[in-house]
């Protein structure tokens, strides 16, 4: 009877603390785009320089690049980041990925790349106002009209 009990306990327990399934939303990466995300400088001043007093006071900046991609989905335009911006991995233009946002962040994953899941951070936002999915609405006139 106990070990009844006990088998009883544990089932639902297990059913209790089971996840749902993720779902994933699918999309279509549009275009990757190089946008400005920094810039990196170098001093060219060296210890024994500053201390002798030899060293020009001059920097070398470089403007950093970072990939930033749009992804459309059914009802939204996303532009994304990757996180990681030390290794980024290209995703392949024309292809269907699957994402799912989660808090702050995008998590994404291409089939036909590796099918592992990335971080991105969402830049934007645009709702899709194509024919087939913008609603028609009748133009208001306002007073001035």
């Amino acid at each position: 009877m106990r070990s009844k009990l006990f088998l009883c306990a544990l089932v639902v327990a297990s059913v209790a603390y089971a996840r749902e399934p993720k779902t994933y939303q699918t999309g279509k990466l549009l275009q990757m785009d190089s946008v400005a995300c920094g810039v990196d400088e170098k001093n060219g001043k060296s210890f024994a320089g500053e201390m002798l007093g030899t060293d020009a006071g001059h920097k070398k900046t470089r403007e950093l690049l970072c990939q930033e991609y749009v992804l459309q989905s059914d009802k939204v335009i996303y532009r994304i980041r990757p996180r990681d911006e030390k290794h980024p991995v290209l995703l392949p233009v024309g292809e269907h990925a699957q994402f799912r946002l989660q808090k702050d962040k995008m998590l994404l994953r291409v089939e036909d790349l590796d099918n592992k899941e990335r971080e991105y951070i969402v830049v934007s936002m645009t709702p899709r106002t194509d024919s087939s999915t913008a609603e028609v609405t009748t133009p208001r006139l306002n007073h001035l009209q």
